[in-house]
């Protein structure tokens, strides 16, 4: 009798070790300003590790304009299974003319062994946003030292937060925020990821930090509206049809996560498909932070699981997350 509850609590012990713990959140707090935000995963294949690459505003500092969210450089942080990240260090990007440089929302790509960026730059730290802005691209070996090709001729000088994906066709196609055009999305081509053609506007909508993916058998945009996430989905990367309820909207009840979702990454690994998103913890409608406290400034990186269901992609994030990336 002893021997089968010794072998039963045993049974147990193993089991409760083997099971996988969720996601904690947040996910990801910067230890430098603690503004991560605009958050992009990759998988490096020199270190055998998952590196997410984010926005480094400096939300510690004292400041009450928008300085804080310029003169950023792009963080590191560093992963071997997707679920528990610590801080690696700042991307070495050799693009910093003598006028001063702001670096913005990352979007990162591998092809034939070589690592693209294609990063949104702004020439100085400003209080305002009354400034240029330019998506220029890069390109590594490593994923740590980047070098300058090209400021990416898109037809004028406020576009932001690139997005890209390969066409079936083997081409390459990018999104981004054309803010001259009342922050439109707007895409253009490339036979090769160094020579762009801007194709105009992609769909008539406003938001920021648009994502393409493929998933389930379409491609699906996500771009943030500021009021929660939209969702946008097509057959052909050129005809794009809305869905009509948006995710990460409503707040949640896990830790800094009561408060709107904002520019995502999302990767689909092993058929599941993961958000990656940003939260400004102390804007929620229950007892908002003071206006230019730190509070109100910090942000921080969560995880969700995307769900598909008859045409639809929707998000619980109070749903436990059990990720556990494979390499690709």
């Amino acid at each position: 009798m002893n021997y089968f509850i010794s072998a039963a609590i045993l049974l147990l012990l193993a089991f409760q070790a083997g099971a996988q713990k969720a996601a904690p959140k947040p996910l990801f707090d910067d230890p430098v300003y603690h503004g991560a935000a605009d958050p992009v995963v990759i998988y490096n294949k020199q270190k055998k590790k998952w590196w997410m690459f984010y926005t480094n505003r400096r939300a510690s500092i004292v400041d009450t304009t928008v300085k804080w969210v310029h003169g950023t450089r792009i963080g590191i942080a560093e992963s071997a299974d997707g679920q528990n990240w610590t801080y690696l260090d700042t991307a070495n990007i050799n693009y910093r003319p003598d006028v001063g440089y702001t670096f913005w929302a990352p979007d990162i790509i591998e092809h034939k062994g070589l690592y693209h960026m294609y990063l949104t730059y702004v020439p100085g730290t400003f209080e305002n946003w009354s400034h240029p802005r330019e998506i220029v691209h890069l390109t590594s070996r490593d994923l740590f030292n980047w070098s300058f090709e090209s400021v990416l001729p898109l037809g004028n000088h406020k576009v932001i937060d690139a997005t890209v994906i390969q066409t079936k066709e083997g081409t390459w196609r990018m999104w981004y925020n054309n803010e001259s055009d009342k922050k439109s999305i707007y895409y253009a081509d490339s036979e090769d990821l160094f020579h762009w053609t801007d194709k105009g506007k992609a769909i008539n909508a406003r938001g920021e930090g648009p994502k393409v993916f493929w998933w389930q058998e379409k491609y699906f945009m996500i771009v943030d509206a500021w009021k929660g996430l939209e969702i946008w989905h097509s057959s052909d990367l050129l005809h794009w049809e809305k869905q009509e309820n948006r995710i990460l909207e409503a707040p949640g009840k896990g830790k800094d996560d009561q408060a709107i979702g904002g520019h995502c990454d999302v990767l689909v690994n092993n058929g599941k498909a993961f958000i990656f998103y940003f939260t400004h913890p102390g804007r929620n409608s229950i007892q908002p932070a003071a206006r230019g406290s730190f509070e109100e400034k910090r942000s921080v990186i969560q995880v969700a699981a995307l769900v598909y269901d008859d045409g639809d992609i929707y998000c619980d994030r109070d749903q436990p997350v059990l990720i556990k990336l494979k390499r690709p």
